[in-house]
């Protein structure tokens, strides 16, 4: 009788010390609506930009450490040479991700259709406004040349961007995971 009271009281006891210990609010995993970004929901999409549209600047994530600048059109000529290393770069953003601000397309000429530097947040946290296209960007991360899947080339072509394929048919970019961005208008 004593150990099938014991093993009852265990059976109860246990979970409510487990819940006791757990200090957060159990939350329900918010449901994706059909279109929304695939990126993990970390950072909270931004508001636009300032309402007084000329002569702002907006920073986001680390401060901009002084990294040795790099002409964002040598970055693009060639990208494995600078494949893995922090950078610093300026230009104009041509593109911003329209559903959270999640990514940006830097460019050195906003009329030229060649492509961008593909911009992502590391760890996603921070974004950029959603209206941040036509902003001058300065941006210090590390550069990657990266092999795209098509349902994410079809993601990125699906807000506006321009998604370079090689001769194989296969979406290949070159990004910039940024630690820090100064957007200026």
């Amino acid at each position: 009788m004593n150990s099938l009271r014991t093993s009852l009281m265990l059976l109860v006891a246990v979970p409510l010390v487990a819940l006791a210990g757990d200090k957060t609010p159990a939350k329900a995993a918010p449901k994706a609506a059909e279109g929304d970004c695939h990126h993990p929901a970390k950072a909270e999409a931004p508001a636009a930009a300032p309402a007084s549209q000329d002569g702002w600047k907006l920073t986001r994530g680390e401060p901009i450490k002084g990294t040795q600048a790099v002409k964002l059109a040598d970055v693009l000529a060639k990208p494995q040479a600078h494949d893995g290393k922090t950078v610093l770069v300026e230009g104009t953003v041509r593109k911003a991700c329209e559903r959270k601000g999640c990514w940006m397309e830097l460019a050195a000429d906003t009329q030229d259709k060649s492509p961008g530097v593909r911009v992502t947040f590391k760890d996603y946290g921070f974004f950029v406004p959603l209206d941040s296209a036509g902003s001058k960007a300065r941006v210090e991360g590390v550069v990657k040349v990266a092999e795209l899947s098509d349902g994410n080339a079809q993601h990125y072509e699906s807000e506006g961007a321009i998604v370079p394929r090689g001769a194989d048919g296969k979406p290949r970019e070159v990004q910039l995971v940024a630690t820090g961005v100064e957007l200026r208008r």
